[in-house]
């Protein structure tokens, strides 16, 4: 259970890693008991769990982890130079939106790049609700808000914010709304 609360949680790759080795811990106890009973498909099935634990343990701890620490070493390093500060596109999923008063109003969750120009078109903020049950999802346009190192803020005012159509799970617009920032 706590490997299980590990791995979905998505806090990163350590600990996404970490729940594959206790998992790996789980399945190969397992395997022991199910070989000293004589229980083969206990055994069987917790031998092969093993070996898909032992790729989520390389994956997560091995190349994921490399990832995330060489994206973060980028932008720590951009923070102590003198060229642009950068932050991994990774890291828009999850980061704070802020109103212009400076209040929370949920996260990101997601960018959306236009293929050609490779900016983006348009952000999906997630507010209200809890753990994302009963959120609401709708997307801000680029001009409509700000990219700071470690949180996004609103260049509208939260009622304009509120106003903005409430999306479906699976119908996103095709291209970015109309930009409300300049009317506002």
């Amino acid at each position: 259970m706590i490997a299980a609360m590990m791995t979905a949680a998505n806090l990163g790759a350590r600990i996404t890693g970490w729940g594959f080795v206790v998992f790996t811990v789980g399945s190969i106890a397992w395997s022991t008991v199910g070989f000293s009973t004589g229980q083969t498909n206990l055994l069987a099935t917790n031998l092969f769990l093993t070996l898909v634990n032992a790729v989520g343990i390389w994956r997560w701890l091995g190349r994921q982890r490399a990832y995330e620490d060489g994206g973060k070493a980028a932008q720590e390093a951009s923070r102590r130079s003198s060229a642009s500060t950068l932050f991994t596109a990774t890291g828009v999923a999850g980061m704070p939106v802020h109103g212009q008063s400076g209040e929370a109003v949920g996260k990101a969750v997601e960018a959306l790049v236009e293929c050609e120009s490779g900016n983006v078109s348009y952000v999906v903020v997630a507010s209200g609700g809890i753990g994302g049950i009963q959120e609401t999802l709708r997307a801000v346009a680029r001009n409509d808000i700000g990219f700071e190192c470690d949180k996004l803020t609103l260049r509208i005012d939260d009622d304009t914010f509120q106003r903005l159509p409430v999306l479906e799970d699976d119908a996103w617009p095709a291209k970015a709304p109309v930009a409300l920032a300049e009317a506002c």
